[in-house]
């Protein structure tokens, strides 16, 4: 019995040892791990030390960096260049959500994805190239575009947001969650070659594919987006009031403008104070978290429509495909009028044999003087070509665009001109646009390519709040 009881004391003796011996183990353990913080591998101290010599940045701002959590909403042309830049200076924790895939056509701006990886996921192809770029952040995939169910609980994981998209109804709904969540949001966006300071009409916008897009352009927007953010949060935000001119035009909210062709090429436009019946920051504010997340607030429908409804009904409106087995290519006996509404960019990529390009800018700008048997040809705009304006003729007349839309509008500009003879001369519009699913009017093969791809400057607007 005295045995057992031995062998007992014994064991129980080892344990303390044990317990004692891991004790130690946990505080080297912990001082190993202080010293690891304060000494980083030589080449994340070869990357960080240009910064920290910069006397805006310094050890105390490396450090905010360091435990800062950034979240880049779109890992497309403005998510890419930001969150590169990002990644280089050390940010702590960097998030990119986005439920695309990586498509050939996006490669000439989006800088961090690869031919390799088309048909991946572009929040896993671009975090692939971060870590290439520096592998020490925290890297947080979010494979799935914003929704407002969603938006609250994923922005409450970061500190910072950065609005990288292209859609009005998806930047309404990262305004309005950043401020209800208490977050910094940074935003960028594309407006074409004209600035505007308030949101355009939803009809108005575009996407990149659609709109057409330089490269460098929407780099340049995508590296000031990232600077915004870095200054953000290093500069210091003691609360103490700065009675300096200087300091207060710091402070001051402004939108800062670039546009590519312009000389100069920035300017910055001193933004409004907040408006005192805001729907989400005031005292009456509507939109509430809650009302997010239901649904009750519904972003599309404040936004308005995405697409063009049919302004034209179904006898003004033939397929790709119906108007080539109207009037086929090889037939010489054709005397259908094509009028192409395309810029003269994309017109000069590919068009239409004998298409006669007008562009819908200049149908837009003209007043409607309807053709009567009192009026000359004189009368119309200088744009009508004679063989439109011409009282004699009932040859059909058929317009195309890109998409479908403008097409329309210009049909309906023509026939207020009178050109359709009161309903004798069919005047209509090619269903979807030139590069309509698989019935595409334009092909290549056919003196013509199909791919249009129209890349022109665009103006670019970087707000923070």
């Amino acid at each position: 019995m005295a045995g057992v009881e031995d062998t007992c004391a014994s064991l129980r003796a080892q344990i303390s040892a044990t317990e004692a011996h891991l004790a130690g183990l946990k505080r080297d353990l912990a001082d190993a791990e202080k010293v690891a913080q304060s000494t980083r591998p030589p080449t994340t101290n070869r990357m960080r030390g240009a910064r920290m010599i910069v006397s805006q940045i310094g050890l105390e701002g490396q450090l905010k960096l360091r435990s800062a959590r950034v979240l880049l909403v779109g890992a497309g042309g403005l998510g890419c260049p930001a969150a590169q830049y990002l990644a280089g200076a050390g940010i702590g924790t960097i998030g990119m959500i986005d439920g695309d895939t990586v498509e050939s056509s996006n490669l000439h701006r989006q800088v961090l994805h690869r031919t390799k990886n088309v048909g991946k996921f572009k929040v896993d192809s671009a975090i692939e190239s971060l870590r290439e770029l520096n592998p020490h952040p925290t890297y947080i995939p979010h494979r799935t575009h914003l929704t407002p169910e969603k938006a609250p609980a994923i922005f409450n994981q970061y500190d910072y947001i950065l609005d990288c998209t292209d859609n009005p109804a998806t930047r309404y709904l990262i305004s309005d969650t950043a401020v209800l969540t208490g977050k910094t949001l940074v935003s960028a966006s594309a407006l074409r070659t004209e600035g505007q300071l308030m949101p355009p009409p939803a009809d108005s916008v575009t996407s990149c594919a659609d709109g057409g897009i330089l490269g460098p352009v929407v780099g340049t927007m995508g590296v000031l987006q990232a600077l915004e953010t870095i200054k953000v949060i290093t500069t210091p935000h003691s609360g103490v009031s700065q009675s300096t001119s200087s300091a207060s035009k710091a402070e001051s909210p402004s939108l800062l403008i670039f546009s590519a062709y312009s000389n100069p090429q920035f300017r910055s436009i001193r933004l409004r104070a907040r408006r005192a019946n805001c729907a989400v920051c005031s005292g009456s504010a509507t939109v509430t978290l809650n009302s997010i997340t239901s649904g009750s607030t519904d972003y599309v429908f404040f936004c308005g429509s995405a697409t063009l409804p049919s302004l034209l009904g179904p006898n003004e409106r033939i397929s790709p495909k119906e108007y080539r087995q109207k009037h086929p290519l090889s037939s010489n006996v054709d005397k259908s009028i094509m009028i192409d509404v395309r810029d003269k960019a994309q017109f000069g990529i590919c068009n239409l044999e004998n298409s006669i390009n007008i562009p819908i800018t200049n149908i837009l700008a003209s007043r409607s003087k309807p053709l009567n048997s009192d009026a000359d040809e004189a009368e119309l705009p200088s744009w009508v070509p004679a063989e439109l304006g011409s009282s004699e003729s009932t040859d059909p007349i058929y317009v195309v665009c890109r998409l479908g839309n403008d097409s329309q509008i210009a049909v309906q500009k023509l026939k207020e001109l009178g050109l359709d003879h009161h309903g004798q001369r069919f005047i209509g519009d090619i269903q979807g646009g030139s590069g309509h699913g698989e019935n595409k009017l334009i092909r290549s093969g056919r003196n013509t390519e199909v791919h249009q791809r129209k890349f022109r400057h665009s103006i670019y607007s970087i707000a923070i709040s």
